[in-house]
Protein backbone atom coordinates (compact mmCIF):
# COMPACT_ATOMS: atom_id res chain seq x y z
CA UNK A 1 0.00 0.00 0.00
CA UNK A 2 1.29 3.25 -1.29
CA UNK A 3 2.57 5.59 1.90
CA UNK A 4 2.19 9.24 1.50
CA UNK A 5 2.55 10.67 5.26
CA UNK A 6 5.59 11.09 7.04
CA UNK A 7 3.81 8.67 9.97
CA UNK A 8 3.06 5.82 7.07
CA UNK A 9 6.72 4.67 6.92
CA UNK A 10 6.84 4.03 10.37
CA UNK A 11 3.29 2.63 11.00
CA UNK A 12 4.20 -0.01 8.09
CA UNK A 13 7.83 -0.83 10.30
CA UNK A 14 5.65 -1.21 13.74
CA UNK A 15 3.20 -4.01 11.20
CA UNK A 16 6.76 -5.70 9.49
CA UNK A 17 8.32 -6.00 12.66
CA UNK A 18 5.54 -7.67 14.82
CA UNK A 19 4.56 -9.75 11.07
CA UNK A 20 8.10 -11.02 10.86
CA UNK A 21 8.81 -12.08 14.64
CA UNK A 22 5.47 -14.21 14.46
CA UNK A 23 6.96 -15.73 11.46
CA UNK A 24 10.36 -16.11 13.45
CA UNK A 25 8.70 -17.60 16.00
CA UNK A 26 6.01 -19.97 14.03
CA UNK A 27 8.86 -21.27 12.14
CA UNK A 28 11.06 -21.89 15.37
CA UNK A 29 8.26 -23.82 16.82
CA UNK A 30 7.31 -25.56 13.86
CA UNK A 31 10.76 -26.76 13.18
CA UNK A 32 11.37 -28.13 16.65
CA UNK A 33 7.75 -30.06 16.41
CA UNK A 34 9.47 -31.97 13.45
CA UNK A 35 12.97 -32.45 14.70
CA UNK A 36 11.24 -34.00 17.60
CA UNK A 37 8.58 -35.99 15.90
CA UNK A 38 11.17 -37.30 13.68
CA UNK A 39 13.67 -37.62 16.43
CA UNK A 40 11.36 -39.49 18.69
CA UNK A 41 9.11 -41.53 16.69
CA UNK A 42 7.87 -44.86 16.98
CA UNK A 43 10.65 -47.57 17.15
CA UNK A 44 13.77 -44.51 16.80
CA UNK A 45 16.40 -45.87 18.99
CA UNK A 46 16.60 -41.71 20.71
CA UNK A 47 17.59 -41.78 24.21
CA UNK A 48 14.24 -41.42 26.18
CA UNK A 49 14.10 -40.15 29.52
CA UNK A 50 13.90 -36.56 31.79
CA UNK A 51 15.27 -33.71 31.51
CA UNK A 52 18.14 -32.77 34.15
CA UNK A 53 16.29 -30.90 36.40
CA UNK A 54 19.22 -28.22 36.09
CA UNK A 55 18.87 -28.16 32.19
CA UNK A 56 14.94 -28.07 32.70
CA UNK A 57 15.77 -25.07 34.62
CA UNK A 58 17.73 -23.08 32.63
CA UNK A 59 15.67 -23.25 29.73
CA UNK A 60 12.62 -21.99 31.28
CA UNK A 61 14.10 -19.19 32.40
CA UNK A 62 15.60 -18.30 29.49
CA UNK A 63 13.05 -18.77 27.32
CA UNK A 64 10.80 -16.60 30.05
CA UNK A 65 13.84 -14.01 30.29
CA UNK A 66 13.96 -14.09 26.13
CA UNK A 67 10.44 -13.56 25.87
CA UNK A 68 10.28 -10.87 27.82
CA UNK A 69 12.61 -8.72 26.80
CA UNK A 70 11.04 -9.39 23.11
CA UNK A 71 7.89 -8.17 24.36
CA UNK A 72 9.59 -4.77 26.05
CA UNK A 73 10.74 -3.88 22.85
CA UNK A 74 8.04 -4.33 21.15
CA UNK A 75 5.67 -2.11 23.72
CA UNK A 76 8.62 0.74 23.83
CA UNK A 77 8.98 0.72 19.56
CA UNK A 78 5.19 0.77 19.86
CA UNK A 79 4.26 3.10 22.58
CA UNK A 80 7.21 5.48 21.36
CA UNK A 81 5.49 5.70 17.67
CA UNK A 82 2.17 6.06 18.86
CA UNK A 83 2.80 8.69 21.60
CA UNK A 84 4.98 10.71 18.69
CA UNK A 85 1.41 11.03 16.79
CA UNK A 86 0.13 12.96 19.09
CA UNK A 87 2.88 15.64 19.26
CA UNK A 88 1.59 18.14 17.13
CA UNK A 89 3.95 21.14 15.31
CA UNK A 90 3.23 24.08 16.42
CA UNK A 91 3.51 25.66 12.99
CA UNK A 92 0.86 23.14 11.55
CA UNK A 93 -2.20 24.34 9.06
CA UNK A 94 -4.95 23.94 11.57
CA UNK A 95 -8.28 22.44 9.53
CA UNK A 96 -11.22 22.45 11.23
CA UNK A 97 -13.92 19.57 10.35
CA UNK A 98 -17.69 18.64 11.39
CA UNK A 99 -18.55 15.27 10.94
CA UNK A 100 -22.29 14.77 10.14
CA UNK A 101 -24.42 12.15 8.56
CA UNK A 102 -22.89 11.36 5.99
CA UNK A 103 -20.40 13.91 4.75
CA UNK A 104 -17.15 15.88 6.08
CA UNK A 105 -17.39 19.27 6.19
CA UNK A 106 -14.27 21.11 6.47
CA UNK A 107 -13.08 24.74 6.59
CA UNK A 108 -9.62 26.25 6.37
CA UNK A 109 -8.90 29.11 8.25
CA UNK A 110 -8.88 31.62 6.01
CA UNK A 111 -12.79 30.83 5.52
CA UNK A 112 -12.32 28.53 2.65
CA UNK A 113 -14.90 25.10 2.88
CA UNK A 114 -15.06 22.30 1.46
CA UNK A 115 -17.49 19.03 1.28
CA UNK A 116 -15.81 15.57 1.33
CA UNK A 117 -12.61 17.00 -0.17
CA UNK A 118 -9.21 18.68 1.29
CA UNK A 119 -6.69 20.61 -0.34
CA UNK A 120 -3.56 20.54 1.57
CA UNK A 121 -0.11 21.37 0.14
CA UNK A 122 2.61 19.14 0.28
CA UNK A 123 5.32 18.45 2.77
CA UNK A 124 3.30 20.93 5.52
CA UNK A 125 1.64 19.38 9.12
CA UNK A 126 -2.01 19.85 9.09
CA UNK A 127 -3.64 19.83 11.95
CA UNK A 128 -7.33 18.56 12.43
CA UNK A 129 -9.62 19.96 15.03
CA UNK A 130 -13.05 17.71 14.36
CA UNK A 131 -15.93 17.02 16.24
CA UNK A 132 -19.06 15.59 15.65
CA UNK A 133 -23.22 16.83 14.53
CA UNK A 134 -24.52 13.35 15.32
CA UNK A 135 -22.83 10.35 16.01
CA UNK A 136 -19.43 8.61 16.48
CA UNK A 137 -17.44 8.74 13.12
CA UNK A 138 -13.75 8.08 12.14
CA UNK A 139 -11.55 10.00 9.88
CA UNK A 140 -9.22 7.34 8.55
CA UNK A 141 -7.32 8.24 5.17
CA UNK A 142 -5.10 4.65 4.58
CA UNK A 143 -2.78 6.25 2.68
CA UNK A 144 -1.55 8.12 5.53
CA UNK A 145 -2.28 5.54 7.87
CA UNK A 146 -4.02 7.88 9.76
CA UNK A 147 -7.22 7.40 11.92
CA UNK A 148 -8.74 9.20 14.70
CA UNK A 149 -12.50 8.58 16.15
CA UNK A 150 -14.86 11.85 15.68
CA UNK A 151 -17.07 12.08 18.83
CA UNK A 152 -20.11 14.23 19.56
CA UNK A 153 -19.80 16.15 21.99
CA UNK A 154 -16.23 16.57 22.33
CA UNK A 155 -13.38 18.07 20.20
CA UNK A 156 -10.44 15.65 19.23
CA UNK A 157 -7.26 16.44 17.25
CA UNK A 158 -4.93 14.93 14.99
CA UNK A 159 -2.50 15.64 12.03
CA UNK A 160 -0.33 14.41 9.18
CA UNK A 161 2.12 15.83 6.92
CA UNK A 162 1.88 14.78 3.63
CA UNK A 163 4.81 13.53 1.49
CA UNK A 164 3.66 13.01 -2.16
CA UNK A 165 1.71 14.87 -3.96
CA UNK A 166 -2.00 12.80 -5.20
CA UNK A 167 -5.59 12.03 -4.36
CA UNK A 168 -6.05 9.70 -0.97
CA UNK A 169 -9.26 8.08 -0.19
CA UNK A 170 -10.59 9.79 3.09
CA UNK A 171 -13.25 7.08 4.54
CA UNK A 172 -15.06 6.64 8.00
CA UNK A 173 -14.71 3.73 9.14
CA UNK A 174 -17.32 3.45 12.47
CA UNK A 175 -20.73 2.50 11.16
CA UNK A 176 -22.67 5.69 11.42
CA UNK A 177 -26.25 4.54 9.92
CA UNK A 178 -27.78 3.25 6.42
CA UNK A 179 -25.64 5.78 4.32
CA UNK A 180 -22.23 5.22 6.19
CA UNK A 181 -20.62 3.39 3.37
CA UNK A 182 -21.83 6.71 0.92
CA UNK A 183 -19.40 8.79 3.95
CA UNK A 184 -16.49 9.06 1.20
CA UNK A 185 -14.38 12.27 0.31
CA UNK A 186 -10.92 12.72 -0.53
CA UNK A 187 -7.41 14.28 0.53
CA UNK A 188 -5.99 16.50 -2.49
CA UNK A 189 -2.04 16.61 -1.65
CA UNK A 190 -0.68 19.76 -3.91
CA UNK A 191 2.49 21.19 -4.55
CA UNK A 192 2.87 24.62 -2.78
CA UNK A 193 2.33 26.43 -5.97
CA UNK A 194 -0.53 24.37 -6.78
CA UNK A 195 -2.18 25.05 -3.49
CA UNK A 196 -1.45 28.59 -3.28
CA UNK A 197 -3.51 29.02 -6.51
CA UNK A 198 -6.19 26.61 -5.49
CA UNK A 199 -6.40 28.72 -2.40
CA UNK A 200 -6.36 31.74 -3.98
CA UNK A 201 -9.09 30.92 -6.45
CA UNK A 202 -11.82 29.83 -3.39
CA UNK A 203 -14.62 32.39 -2.52
CA UNK A 204 -12.98 33.17 0.57
CA UNK A 205 -14.71 34.92 3.41
CA UNK A 206 -13.65 36.00 7.01
CA UNK A 207 -11.61 34.05 8.63
CA UNK A 208 -13.57 30.94 10.98
CA UNK A 209 -12.36 33.53 14.30
CA UNK A 210 -14.10 36.52 12.20
CA UNK A 211 -16.92 35.03 11.96
CA UNK A 212 -17.02 33.98 15.41
CA UNK A 213 -16.35 37.61 16.22
CA UNK A 214 -19.92 38.54 14.73
CA UNK A 215 -21.61 35.55 16.31
CA UNK A 216 -20.02 36.59 19.40
CA UNK A 217 -21.89 40.08 19.10
CA UNK A 218 -24.59 38.57 17.55
CA UNK A 219 -25.49 36.61 20.04
CA UNK A 220 -25.01 38.73 23.03
CA UNK A 221 -22.00 37.66 24.17
CA UNK A 222 -20.20 40.98 24.68
CA UNK A 223 -23.48 41.84 26.94
CA UNK A 224 -21.42 39.58 29.83
CA UNK A 225 -18.03 39.20 28.70
CA UNK A 226 -17.43 42.49 26.63
CA UNK A 227 -15.49 45.25 28.13
CA UNK A 228 -17.99 47.32 29.24
CA UNK A 229 -20.26 44.50 30.38
CA UNK A 230 -22.54 45.46 33.67
CA UNK A 231 -22.95 41.88 34.76
CA UNK A 232 -19.94 40.71 36.20
CA UNK A 233 -19.09 37.42 34.15
CA UNK A 234 -14.97 36.47 33.70
CA UNK A 235 -12.78 38.26 31.14
CA UNK A 236 -12.52 35.84 28.17
CA UNK A 237 -8.89 37.71 26.86
CA UNK A 238 -6.21 35.23 26.80
CA UNK A 239 -8.37 32.55 28.01
CA UNK A 240 -7.22 29.81 25.57
CA UNK A 241 -4.86 27.67 27.49
CA UNK A 242 -5.11 29.25 30.82
CA UNK A 243 -5.52 26.82 33.61
CA UNK A 244 -8.97 28.30 35.06
CA UNK A 245 -9.74 27.92 38.70
CA UNK A 246 -13.09 26.13 39.11
CA UNK A 247 -15.82 26.12 42.21
CA UNK A 248 -14.64 22.64 43.36
CA UNK A 249 -11.06 23.97 43.48
CA UNK A 250 -10.39 22.00 40.51
CA UNK A 251 -8.33 24.25 37.91
CA UNK A 252 -9.08 23.11 34.00
CA UNK A 253 -6.86 23.95 30.88
CA UNK A 254 -8.99 26.18 28.85
CA UNK A 255 -8.59 24.24 25.52
CA UNK A 256 -11.60 23.52 23.06
CA UNK A 257 -13.43 21.17 24.90
CA UNK A 258 -13.78 23.57 27.91
CA UNK A 259 -14.55 26.53 25.59
CA UNK A 260 -17.00 24.52 24.10
CA UNK A 261 -18.56 23.14 26.98
CA UNK A 262 -18.71 26.79 28.50
CA UNK A 263 -21.07 27.43 25.69
CA UNK A 264 -23.46 24.31 25.66
CA UNK A 265 -22.64 23.39 28.90
CA UNK A 266 -21.91 26.62 31.38
CA UNK A 267 -22.99 25.12 34.80
CA UNK A 268 -20.32 22.17 34.01
CA UNK A 269 -17.25 24.07 34.90
CA UNK A 270 -18.03 27.54 36.87
CA UNK A 271 -15.29 29.63 37.42
CA UNK A 272 -14.49 30.35 40.85
CA UNK A 273 -15.92 33.46 42.25
CA UNK A 274 -18.65 33.67 40.18
CA UNK A 275 -22.27 32.56 39.98
CA UNK A 276 -24.25 30.18 37.94
CA UNK A 277 -26.12 32.95 35.65
CA UNK A 278 -24.93 32.07 31.90
CA UNK A 279 -27.53 29.93 29.74
CA UNK A 280 -27.12 27.19 27.85
CA UNK A 281 -26.21 27.67 24.07
CA UNK A 282 -27.43 24.29 23.10
CA UNK A 283 -30.03 24.08 20.37
CA UNK A 284 -29.18 27.89 19.98
CA UNK A 285 -25.58 27.71 18.46
CA UNK A 286 -24.99 25.62 16.34
CA UNK A 287 -22.05 22.85 15.27
CA UNK A 288 -20.86 25.78 13.03
CA UNK A 289 -21.81 28.44 15.37
CA UNK A 290 -19.78 26.94 18.24
CA UNK A 291 -16.41 25.83 16.12
CA UNK A 292 -16.03 29.77 14.90
CA UNK A 293 -17.05 30.88 18.68
CA UNK A 294 -14.23 28.65 19.73
CA UNK A 295 -11.85 30.00 16.83
CA UNK A 296 -12.72 33.22 18.04
CA UNK A 297 -11.78 32.54 21.43
CA UNK A 298 -8.62 30.86 20.76
CA UNK A 299 -7.54 33.70 17.95
CA UNK A 300 -6.35 35.92 20.90
CA UNK A 301 -8.58 39.14 19.49
CA UNK A 302 -11.01 39.24 22.46
CA UNK A 303 -10.61 42.01 24.39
Amino acid sequence: MIQASTLAPRVDGIFWMLTGLSVAIMLLVGLLILIFSFRYRRGSKAKRGPVPEKLSGEIEIGWTVATLFVFVFVFWFAAALDTEQFEIPKDAMEIHVVAKQWMWKLEHPNGAREINALHVPVGVPVKLVMTSQDVIHSFFVPAFRTKQDVLPGRYVQAWFQASKVGTYHLFCTEYCGTDHSRMIGGIIVQSPADYARWSSGQPQGDSLADQGAGLFVAMGCTGCHGGSAVVRAPSLAGLYGRAVPVGDGRFVTADEGYLRDSILLPQKDIVAGYAPVMPSYQGVASEDDVVKLVAYLKSGKVK
